[in-house]
């Protein structure tokens, strides 16, 4: 019973994150999007595809892929959508030092959302809330996987 409790809280607050995500996206330009992310990757990683929301995939094995574009787009297919009470509904937050902003991780190796300080309402957000913002621009970004650019390491 206990786990139901948290299932629904979580899955109440997924949908009460969902509008925010969708009424914020307009806040981050794309040429910004793709600066802080780019600084939030490790540059050893040249690899990845960035989504309209924030969400990006990195690809340390690029070279086996002939297309990185179809490839992000399956993996966030299977891997986007959040499921509460699942893996697909866990994350983490990482703080970032090189730009503003955090890093929200959860299922599905190498993919990672972005959460700008101007898309949360709060002055000192906790990990939960950054966490629950990320889940939700990633659950937009695996419904609508709208590519906004590619990164390739130069052969």
């Amino acid at each position: 019973m206990n786990s139901f409790k948290i299932g629904l809280f979580f899955l109440f607050f997924i949908f009460l994150n969902c509008g925010k995500a969708e009424k914020n996206k307009a806040i981050i330009k794309n040429d910004n999007l793709i600066n802080y992310v780019r600084l939030a990757i490790n540059p050893k990683y040249q690899d990845w595809v960035l989504f309209e929301n924030g969400t990006y995939i990195i690809f340390d094995n690029a070279d086996t892929i002939s297309d990185i574009k179809n490839q992000s787009v399956k993996l966030l297919k299977e891997f986007g959508p959040v499921f509460a009470g699942s893996s697909a509904g866990d994350f983490d937050v990482i703080h970032l030092n090189k730009t503003k902003g955090w890093i929200v991780s959860g299922h599905g190796y190498g993919i990672y959302t972005y959460v700008s300080p101007d898309e949360i309402e709060y002055k000192e957000p906790t990990d939960i809330e950054i966490g629950l913002l990320g889940r939700s621009k990633r659950d937009l970004d695996a419904k609508n996987r709208v590519i906004i650019y590619v990164n390739r390491k130069i052969k």
